[in-house]
């Protein structure tokens, strides 16, 4: 896998995370609440290692 497909790859999951945002807002996801809390997380933690690998990259 080369790094512009990296790239667009990690733009996509960064896009998508607003929509477990969004979830996290609604009252009635019980135990699942966790579950995208810690998808939350994950993601963050491909992102900030993304930057850390691809410094000057432009992806957002």
């Amino acid at each position: 896998m080369d790094a512009n497909t990296i790239r667009e790859r990690v733009a996509l999951i960064e896009g998508k995370r607003e929509s477990l945002v969004k979830l996290l807002e609604k009252p009635n996801l019980g135990t699942l609440r966790i579950d995208v809390n810690q998808a939350l997380e994950e993601i963050d933690e491909l992102i900030e290692e993304f930057k850390r690998t691809f410094p000057n990259s432009d992806h957002n």
